[in-house]
């Protein structure tokens, strides 16, 4: 009995030495693994990269941009079906464990000594916590020395935090597959919905992708993803946080996610997106760009922008057409499954209803066409083979382009399309608008190209832009980045420069042949006029601009002095520095449809400095405003207390006033004229008042039309990339190939509008006077007579001085006598060196 008792105290002895020894390994084991621990308080401040959104002025979204596609949603707006799912996936007990579920622990540890030398991944046992701490601040080591600075790093964090703080840094942080990153940014990329929205079984199918987002994937592992889905289902039914019927409907329902585009959310934004995205990243930096999670409220108007684009597509498409068809993309050898063929070809995403297809077979009367089919969720080529059938009808158009001469109308199909073409084909219409079902008319990507800018003139909001046919094919915005003459379009430019300093539209010049010395061997200048060898001795201001006459022109700048006009280039922002050549007075310089949008919306607005603005506010990830455009004060918006009879809200606009609201007004009336009865008459037909110039360069490698109304201002250019000309003669110009541009857009734009005249500044008089001549008109004389816009001091003239009857160099001469107004054209010209008289 002694002895037994000897030895169960020598038991004890021992245990507890065992037992202290123990502790001592554990506490040493926690205390070397507890000293190099990450510092777990930066989770306080914790600001995941989150992707910067873009919207449009109604709200849609326009774009996102992020190298990881995040979107930090803060707890309180997790809906509880959403918490439930991913607790039931991955933690259930997580509200009542203290960072360490040790029955997991247990049963993982059981699971690894079966495991054992099998090579096989140890199961991990973490709760959301543990995890928590594994993604923010150590690594995915699988090792015991991870694990237990793991579990230590969870017990101080739960320590330190509410559970839902723990909940929302999980939620917002895990990878859940397709680029995308935490629950809200994930709900998009699947579903296109926000996490409100969210089925159970679309809940419970992003809860089940954290473990292995990619062996979940929904098209290539459809089964697998389903299985583990019902699981997720199971556990929440089985929780008692969803109803049995619930869970069997959830079940049945199939997987189906959405391919939602990275791109440009916006139909047809594509060029603005870019341009925007461009502006940010040169504001903030990389950084801020793609992490900073910020908000920007864009001037994009959808409905607008639609116009624009159906409009410049169609103008570039019909022009590009005239010249003839150029042939197929290319050969395909259709045996076998062509759709898989024609899926590896690349075609143009955002030309929408235009389709790539191939020509299956052909005969006089129609051509079957296979179309291109589309690829799934995982890139596989989708089974659908979908055919139509390209009559006759669509392929009148498709003369052979032969150089400038066309071949003849063709009067079979079979002459245009052979088996194995690749064609871009959109539905064939009737007159009456109709789509005719199962038929298809042949198209083909435009050579030529343009650009089109529309600006609200009163703040410089763009707010539609158009870089190109697509943008697809050429990323290069032809609206801001493609530096082209303007042609004509620069004489207003010219025309207020002489209005400002004295001029009126009744100021009288000569029409008639020039020569300019350029001086330095450079050669003798002759500049002509459209029609070359007609010229109709003097002619006001206003006549010259509405036939957009270039001798007038230069005799104008050469009176007034180039240095005067490129000052006011520089203020109108058209060009930067203005060389001192006559030739730029005709718009030999460079510049961008941007630039003359915003000049003209300068003239629009009565003559108000205007920035012109793609970004109306920009906001930070916290809803601070950190960038607006609008910088006008508006005294007595924030009156505290409500509406007590205090005085109106006024806004204070401090902008500069870069042209007198008077010259405005006058420059702008006689583009009305250009738009009535000159080279934009085409502009006409949309039937509100509009002012504008058209600009055609040298050897119509260009063609412009920049114009207004008094809410809306729009610039329109055509020309190849590699300039050469556009075609010879009138069917070359301005006035045929961007005004029409401009005046289907405008009937567009402007259908729902009244006819409001453009706003007469205090201080103009309008004076009666002979149309031709800019006399005053004789009492009661009506015939051939127009209301002409004078600034206090100046009248009508009552007899006639001309500017430039004598050439630049002094020489005499003038217009030869054959085209010498007759002198009962009440014109009396005057002898002399040239100059105002």
């Amino acid at each position: 009995m002694r002895l037994l008792v000897r030895f169960m105290g020598f038991l004890f002895a021992a245990g507890t030495v065992l037992f202290l020894v123990g502790v001592g390994a554990v506490a040493g084991l926690i205390w070397h693994f507890s000293k190099d621990l990450p510092d777990y308080s930066q989770l306080q401040d914790y600001e995941p990269p989150v992707m910067t959104r873009v919207h449009a002025v109604d709200g849609s979204l326009l774009g996102e941009y992020a190298k990881e596609r995040r979107l930090y949603l803060p707890i309180q707006a997790v809906p509880k079906l959403v918490i439930n799912a991913f607790l039931a996936a991955e933690d259930k007990n997580f509200y009542e464990h203290g960072g360490i579920d040790y029955t997991g622990m247990a049963r993982a540890g059981l699971l690894y000594l079966q495991n054992y030398g099998s090579n096989r991944r140890p199961q991990g046992a973490s709760t959301i916590t543990q995890q928590v701490a594994k993604n923010f601040l150590l690594t995915n080591e699988v090792s015991f020395a991870r694990k237990i600075k793991e579990a230590l790093l969870a017990m101080r964090i739960e320590k330190t935090y509410s559970k839902d703080k723990i909940l929302e840094l999980y939620l917002n942080e895990i990878y859940l597959g397709l680029g995308a990153y935490g629950i809200a940014a994930a709900s998009l990329v699947y579903f296109d919905k926000s996490v409100n929205e969210l089925t159970v079984a679309e809940a419970s199918y992003l809860a089940a992708l954290p473990k292995m987002p990619a062996t979940l994937h929904p098209v290539r592992n459809r089964d697998r993803a389903i299985e583990r889905r019902n699981y997720v289902i199971d556990r929440l039914q089985e929780n008692g946080w969803i109803k049995q019927a619930d869970a069997e409907k959830a079940r049945k329902e199939p997987l189906a996610v959405t391919n939602r585009s990275n791109g440009a959310h916006t139909f047809a934004g594509e060029y603005f997106a870019e341009e925007v995205r461009r502006d940010i990243f040169e504001r903030y930096g990389e950084k801020k760009l793609y992490e900073g999670g910020l908000s920007v409220r864009t001037t994009l108007d959808p409905k607008i922008q639609v116009m624009a684009r159906k409009t410049m597509v169609s103008g570039l498409v019909n022009y590009d057409e005239q010249q003839g068809y150029r042939g197929a993309i290319s050969k395909l050898d259709i045996s076998g499954d062509w759709g898989v063929k024609l899926a590896e070809i690349k075609s143009l995403s955002d030309i929408s209803p235009w389709r790539m297809a191939v020509v299956l077979e052909t005969s006089d009367q129609s051509a079957r066409i296979g179309f291109q089919p589309s690829r799934e969720l995982g890139g596989a080529v989708s089974k659908q083979r979908e055919t139509g059938l390209v009559t006759l009808d669509g392929v009148r158009w498709a003369r052979a382009a032969q150089g400038n001469a066309k071949g003849k109308t063709p009067n079979s199909v079979a002459q245009v399309l052979s088996p194995g073409d690749v064609i871009y084909a959109d539905p064939l219409f009737t007159k009456e608008g109709q789509p005719v079902e199962g038929q298809y008319r042949l198209r083909q990507i435009p050579e030529v190209s343009g650009a089109m800018v529309v600006m609200d003139p009163w703040t410089g909001r763009v707010l539609a832009m158009v870089g190109g046919f697509s943008f697809d094919q050429s990323q290069f915005n032809r609206a801001t980045q493609a530096y082209r003459q303007p042609g004509s379009s620069f004489k207003p430019i010219v025309y207020s420069a002489a209005l400002d300093n004295g001029y009126t539209p009744s100021t009288v010049v000569l029409d008639a042949p020039i020569e300019i010395d350029q001086g330095q061997g450079a050669g003798v200048w002759r500049p002509e006029n459209f029609s070359a060898n007609k010229y109709q001795g003097p002619v006001t201001l206003r006549n010259a601009l509405r036939q957009s006459l270039n001798t007038v022109t230069v005799r104008l700048a050469q009176d007034i002095g180039m240095p005067l006009i490129g000052e006011y280039a520089r203020r109108f922002g058209v060009y930067d520095e203005l060389p001192n050549f006559l030739s730029y007075a005709l718009g030999a310089g460079e510049t961008t449809a941007m630039r003359m949008v915003t000049a003209y919306s300068m003239l629009a607005n009565g003559g108000r400095r205007v920035k012109p603005t793609l970004i109306d506010r920009i906001q930070d990830r916290y809803g601070h405003t950190i960038f607006k455009h609008d910088q006008r004060e508006c005294r007595g918006c924030d009156a505290p207390g409500g509406w007590k009879n205090q005085p109106e809200p006024q806004l204070i606009d401090r902008r500069e006033q870069v042209l007198d609201s008077m010259t405005a007004y006058q420059i702008t009336e006689l583009m009305e004229g250009v738009v009535q009865a000159g080279t934009a008459t085409v502009v006409k037909e949309v039937g509100k008042p509009i002012a504008g110039k058209t600009g055609t360069t040298n050897e119509a490698k260009d063609a412009w039309f920049v114009g207004f109304s008094p809410d809306i201002a729009v610039a329109i250019y055509m020309g190849y990339d590699k300039p050469r000309p556009l075609g010879k003669g009138n069917a070359a110009t301005g006035g045929h190939l961007a005004a029409p541009i401009a005046r289907d857009f405008l009937k567009l734009a402007l259908a729902d509008k009244p006819a409001v005249p453009f706003k007469v500044p205090a201080g103009i008089k309008l004076i009666r006077v002979v149309a031709k001549t800019g006399m005053r008109a004789g009492p009661g004389e009506t015939g051939g007579t127009i209301l002409e816009a004078f600034k206090p001091g100046t009248a009508p003239p009552d007899n006639y001085s001309v500017i430039g009857v004598a050439d630049a160099d002094g020489r005499g001469g003038g217009v030869p006598a054959s085209q010498q107004q007759q002198p009962d054209s009440g014109f009396f010209m005057r002898p002399g060196t040239g100059g105002l008289y």
